[in-house]
């Protein structure tokens, strides 16, 4: 592949609702190019973007794939993201390094609840989009329906730059609203052909649109319209450019990417309406020795820095960064500062993607979108930069996981390789996270949603070998008391020898700290000062075993009042024992209670569905704090919610809400668990432990 101008690359972020036909669309432009034999399928597990064995398996793609072509003197980066929600960390990868979108919209079912996201994505990248109605081949599509939907959604910036003609049900060709030309379809290419009377009307009401909107774009040319005057080519393409960039013009196009049709007018709009990365303003980002912000200009010859959007595990190769040089360039072989992590990388063989497919190249420039392998210290968001002119480029914000699930293994002695393949998972996944749970012992997977963690499991059984089992995490209940109580706790054995004798009068009641509460009350040297250590070390390590169900006692306050001592028999570990003794005996006679974690959570939802998110948090016991209203139509619902109810609430919420609605969840404090929850939990504790009991 020949070097390219910055002038002439479009790096092109393909979004949409799942199932819109991203993956296809790729497919016929990198066919229409020449770099392919023949179109690949999705459902036959052939297309060249969905590469990875979940994806062939799924038949839906799960991660962001990069496919390089040329297509008449220009360079199109596409970048093809996926539908599905639970992905969204790799769509905002795909769209951070992108100049401009196209999103898809199935002629079928039309605005969607993804065709809204990939639209909220464009406005906080700030990038212009187009639209491309697609599978209008199919029956029931309705081009006029959609765009109506298109308009009534998202405004009045929509503009149809060309439409369908549709004879006996079959779309047959395309009329360009821009050139007031018609042409009709012979296989894949297009033939010049008259344009249908039938259309006229709806040409002429689309072009008269089209002309009201140019004229806005500029005084001149809206003197020009009321004086009745044509605008010029030069005129009209010198103002869809400048609406385009500032957003008030969105082209929209139709075909059917499943069989090739209106693709390549598509792939010439792309070149000739989307920006290059020389229309973009100088790069900005934080230096790094603090003042103002630092700025790059996007030239080939300015200091080097590209940000690295996407790591990719690869069990064989290594780690591979994919990244997108913003200005400067970078060569093969030579070194370059990570500004992230204050380290210097050396730098092999660049490569650029076309799928899994990586293609050498000697160096790349700016505006440019490739691939290096086995960087020792950069992760996804690192910037790679020159060590004299250093720069830190703004970050992808990734989405906190909403769900979590832990893993077991399959088989004994796996756990190492688990731990190994889940972390490498982890450094290509910015949206799942890895952890322990120090109370529990378990290991915690979090992820965006089910079908995440799902794709995260088979990965891991694919690339490293491991199969696990996921199940809902445990609760980490604590237990309390209620009221005080006075026991005694003895401690006394004779063996031959030297005995043991600790003996204590201890009062439990309840504290103000989580952390046990010791005090000594000892008068007359009872129990001598050596030992009172002694006695909190015991209840310490009694107090992480409650007595109703095994969690650990919090809010506990604990007084040395009385005992004994031998001056022989006596010794650290008799007071320790007795300590322990005194626990065992007061704890359950003290009122003692089940305390369940609360969450604090914040659920953003549209308006219309209210009514639904306060009357299921209402059903999990949970306590509406407040309603705020959030940007857009956005409400935020404020509430305190039993975390145990609230384990599978991101399938919950995306179902309620058709995946509208997003939430935040942490952890706030400990309430008194009801007399149902309590009974349950204490019912399974015991079970548990008989069965561990029997060895079961």
């Amino acid at each position: 592949m020949k070097e390219y101008a910055v002038e002439k690359i479009r790096d092109i972020c393909l979004l949409g609702h799942g199932g819109s036909g991203k993956t296809t669309s790729a497919e016929a432009m990198l066919f229409n190019t020449g770099v392919l034999d023949r179109l690949g399928r999705v459902v036959d597990g052939t297309a060249t973007t969905d590469y990875d064995p979940e994806e062939i398996r799924r038949k839906t793609s799960v991660s962001t794939a990069i496919a390089a072509c040329e297509w008449k003197d220009h360079k199109i980066n596409i970048i093809d993201t996926p539908g599905y929600f639970d992905f969204v960390g790799e769509v905002k990868q795909g769209i951070r390094v992108a100049d401009s979108a196209l999103i898809l919209v199935s002629g079928k079912s039309g605005v969607a609840v993804g065709t809204e996201k990939a639209w909220s994505y464009t406005l906080e990248q700030r990038i212009p989009k187009m639209i491309f109605i697609n599978k209008m081949d199919e029956q029931n599509s309705d081009f006029f329906k959609v765009y109506g939907q298109l308009t009534d959604t998202f405004g009045k910036g929509m503009v149809a730059f060309d439409m369908p003609i549709v004879e006996g049900g079959k779309f047959v060709g395309i009329v360009d609203v821009i050139n007031m030309k018609a042409k009709r379809f012979n296989g894949d290419t297009l033939v010049d052909t008259a344009i249908p009377v039938a259309l006229n009307d709806r040409i002429t009401e689309l072009k008269d649109s089209l002309n009201e909107i140019i004229a806005e774009t500029d005084e001149q040319l809206m003197e020009k319209f009321f004086s009745g005057e044509e605008f010029t080519q030069e005129e009209i393409l010198r103002a869809l450019r400048a609406g385009i960039a500032d957003g008030s013009v969105v082209p929209v196009f139709c075909g059917s990417a499943l069989s090739n049709l209106g693709i390549q007018p598509l792939m010439e709009a792309i070149i000739q309406y989307m920006p290059s990365p020389a229309d973009k303003p100088a790069v900005e980002g934080e230096n790094p020795a603090g003042g103002d912000r630092a700025k790059m200009s996007t030239s080939f010859d300015a200091p080097f820095s590209a940000l690295v959007f996407k790591t990719v595990a690869d069990p064989f190769v290594g780690k591979i960064s994919l990244f997108r040089v913003y200005s400067g360039t970078l060569k093969s072989d030579s070194s370059v500062f990570n500004a992230s992590s204050q380290k210097s990388e050396r730098v092999g063989s660049l490569f650029i993607m076309r799928g899994k497919k990586q293609i050498p190249v000697g160096k790349l420039c700016a505006g440019d979108i490739g691939g290096v392998s086995k960087l020792q210290s950069t992760n996804t968001n690192d910037t790679l930069c020159s060590q004299s002119n250093q720069i830190v480029l703004d970050k992808i914000v990734f989405p906190e996981p909403a769900i979590s699930m832990a893993v077991e293994p399959k088989a004994k002695g796996d756990e190492e390789k688990i731990s190994s393949g889940l972390h490498k998972l982890q450094d290509e996944d910015p949206t799942f996270k890895v952890s322990i749970n120090s109370e529990t012992h378990q290991t915690l997977i979090s992820g965006v949603g089910e079908q995440h963690l799902d794709v995260i499991v088979s990965k891991l059984k694919a690339k490293f070998g491991v199969s696990v089992n996921l199940t809902v995490p445990k609760v980490p209940y604590r237990e309390t008391i209620k009221k005080k109580v006075k026991v005694e706790g003895k401690h006394k054995k004779q063996s031959g020898g030297h005995g043991q004798y600790g003996h204590v009068w201890m009062e439990f009641e309840p504290g103000e700290s989580e952390d046990l509460t010791f005090q000594e009350k000892i008068f007359g040297g009872s129990v001598p000062r050596q030992y009172h250590p002694a006695v909190e070390k015991g209840l310490k390590e009694a107090i992480t075993r409650g007595v109703l169900a095994g969690f650990p006692v919090v809010n506990l306050k604990a007084t040395l009042v009385d005992g004994s001592y031998h001056d022989v028999d006596s010794s650290e570990m008799a007071f320790k024992v007795a300590a322990r003794l005194a626990y065992k005996k007061g704890i359950p006679l003290a009122s003692p209670v089940l305390l369940e974690p609360i969450a604090h959570v914040e659920v953003y939802v549209p308006d219309s569905y209210m009514g639904d998110i306060i009357g299921d948090l209402n059903k999990k016991r949970g306590r509406i704090l407040g309603m705020n209203p959030h940007q857009g139509n956005i409400q935020q619902v404020v509430a305190e919610v039993p975390q145990s109810e609230m384990a599978k609430y991101a399938n919950d919420l995306r179902s309620m809400t058709q995946g509208r609605g997003y939430f935040k969840l942490w952890f706030e404090r400990y309430e008194e668990a009801p007399p149902l929850v309590s009974n349950k939990v204490i019912e399974e504790a015991k079970k548990h432990m008989v069965e561990e009991d029997y060895g079961e």
